[in-house]
């Protein structure tokens, strides 16, 4: 049992992925640091301010705390977009592949047919 575990373990479709989760953990890291320690006060500030809040999670009305909730989908949208930006520029880095020259196809049986046909007509 050991050993099939080991044999499963390291497979390597099996490390590809774990190594895939701990780029995509540290990774996730740098964007949400990029989102809350950057942007969003960039864009967030001065409305924050004209509505004197310090955070946009003291927005509510009642026990409802709405601002909890604004602040997640602004983070998500920012997230979407980060992500978007960085997806674009890779593929803009990718070398476009090459082309293959595409080779006239076979013409099929009845075109063969009426080919014949179209010469013995000419003769």
């Amino acid at each position: 049992m050991l050993k099939e575990f080991k044999e499963f373990a390291m497979k390597g479709n099996v490390m590809d992925l774990a190594i895939g989760v701990i780029i995509g953990g540290a990774f996730g890291n740098i964007v949400g640091s990029l989102i809350n320690d950057v942007i969003t006060p960039l864009l967030l500030k001065p409305l924050l301010d004209t509505a004197h809040l310090t955070n946009i999670a003291d927005l509510k009305w009642g026990a409802v705390k709405y601002g909890n909730f604004i602040s997640s989908v602004i983070t998500f949208i920012l997230i979407a977009f980060v992500m978007f930006m960085i997806v674009k520029a890779m593929n803009k880095m990718k070398k476009p592949a090459e082309e293959a020259p595409v080779a006239d196809p076979e013409p099929s049986s009845t075109d063969k047919l009426l080919m014949e046909i179209r010469d013995s007509l000419k003769k």
